[in-house]
Parts: C-alpha cells; sequence; structure tokens
C-alpha cells in the first residue's frame, strides 16, 4: 500500500463537513484580493494583529490595526458587530492572528484567518501599503 493511502479517506460526507468546516475558519488571499479590487468588501473587514510598527511597514490595503494583545471591549467598542473581522499577520510561522480571533470571538465578533498572512499575500503579488522599501524585512513583530 502507498504511504499516501496508508490512510483510508473519509467517507465523502464526513470529508465535505471537515473541509466546509476548515474553510469557515479561513479566509484566502486570492479570494480576499479580488473583493478588494471589485471594491466588495462589505461584509467583512481585514485586522492586522502585529504592532503599530510592524503595520506602518506594511500592510494589506484597507487593514485597520488591532495587535492581538490590545483587543478588548474598549478598543473594539464602535466596531460592527454584523462584519467578518479577517485576521492576519506575519505568516504561518506567526500566530497573532490566531490569538487577535481567538479574543474577537471571546467578545463575540465573527472572524476568519487570513491563510499565510502578508508574507502569503505578498508572495501572490498583491499590493501592500506602508513603507515599502523593503518587504523582504517583513517579520512577525508580536
Amino acid at each position: 500500500m502507498t504511504n499516501t493511502l496508508r490512510f483510508p479517506p473519509a467517507d465523502p460526507a464526513v470529508a465535505a463537513a471537515f473541509f466546509a468546516a476548515e474553510l469557515a475558519f479561513e479566509a484566502d488571499p486570492d479570494d480576499v484580493v479580488r473583493d478588494l479590487r471589485a471594491g466588495d468588501t462589505a461584509g467583512f473587514r481585514l485586522v492586522e494583529t502585529r504592532g503599530a510598527e510592524a503595520f506602518a511597514r506594511a500592510r494589506i490595503p484597507g487593514a485597520v490595526n488591532l495587535p492581538h494583545w490590545e483587543v478588548g471591549e474598549a478598543t473594539t467598542a464602535g466596531w460592527d458587530r454584523g462584519l467578518v473581522y479577517v485576521c492576519y499577520c506575519e505568516s504561518f510561522e506567526c500566530n497573532a492572528a490566531a490569538k487577535g480571533a481567538a479574543a474577537l470571538a471571546r467578545l463575540g465578533f465573527r472572524v476568519k484567518r487570513l491563510s499565510g498572512g502578508i508574507r502569503a499575500w505578498q508572495a501572490a503579488g498583491y499590493p501592500v501599503e506602508g513603507r515599502t522599501e523593503n518587504l523582504h524585512g517583513i517579520a512577525c513583530a508580536c
């Protein structure tokens, strides 16, 4: 038996439920950029969950900055609870987006995490705002 099939695949109904649940937690950079380019952002807002310095250096256009350690009732008081907040950080190696999304969810907000963070966004060639003189140095900064 091959390594690939050593563990049998799930029943199709179980697999469909699993992958639908996974998609409920993640947003793909390609889908987000399509929405941004179409101006179709009425249902979500991007949230950079690293620190202010990282946000000033490089950010996804239209994102707001709320470092994960500052998420609370006071910092989200004016936020629209009808939106989905798509949190992102530096990369797959950084968990600031997960920390921010968890904190927002505990406050009752609907959330997703942007797959791969700003590094995946940049690697795909999507636009970045800020002091973009040296994007190769994007760091976790959280």
